[in-house]
């Protein structure tokens, strides 16, 4: 299908809550597939759709060593959340070239809609986990740098700052 660009923070949008999906059409399916088109160009392990500016709730996952076992999520929610966390450095395209480390449950347990329609329950864990959290997120309007402290928060989006006055942006 195609590769998308990703928006750039502060685009509003990345911030803004995604509406829920109706049902499973080609419409979404063709969604998905352009979402995995754009994370494997990344290259990454998980992206969400309104990082493309697609204000659906709607996630891809792959976390697998050779990137093809992608899950395709439609309006996903983590029913259960293990009380051990699990540190992960993580990043966004939206926000690029800055990574921060991350506590996020070690597992969860998410319910969404899969490419036939169908509600589907299933656990995730370690960089799954990770993803789909960070995923979920990003559905929600809030982005991997929310999970840091203040001081350290306004020192990326500083550098963030910095490096888009560099390129112009």
């Amino acid at each position: 299908m195609a590769v998308r660009p990703f928006l750039i923070y502060p685009d509003k949008r990345l911030r803004s809550v995604c509406v829920p999906v109706d049902a499973v059409d080609d419409a979404v399916r063709a969604v998905w597939q352009d979402m995995l088109d754009s994370m494997y160009a990344m290259p990454g392990v998980g992206l969400a759709a309104n990082q493309i500016g697609v204000m659906q709730r709607l996630a891809v996952v792959d976390c697998s060593e050779a990137q093809d076992a992608p899950v395709r999520m439609a309006n996903p929610e983590i029913l259960h959340a293990s009380v051990k966390l699990r540190a992960h450095q993580e990043g966004s395209p939206n926000i690029p070239g800055l990574w921060a480390e991350v506590e996020r449950p070690r597992a969860v347990t998410v319910a969404y809609l899969d490419e036939t329609g169908t509600r589907v329950e299933r656990d995730f864990v370690n960089l799954w986990a990770t993803s789909v959290q960070h995923q979920i997120d990003h559905l929600n309007g809030k982005l991997f740098i929310d999970h840091l402290k203040p001081v350290k928060r306004k020192m990326l989006l500083a550098r963030h700052a910095k490096l888009q006055k560099r390129k112009g942006g």
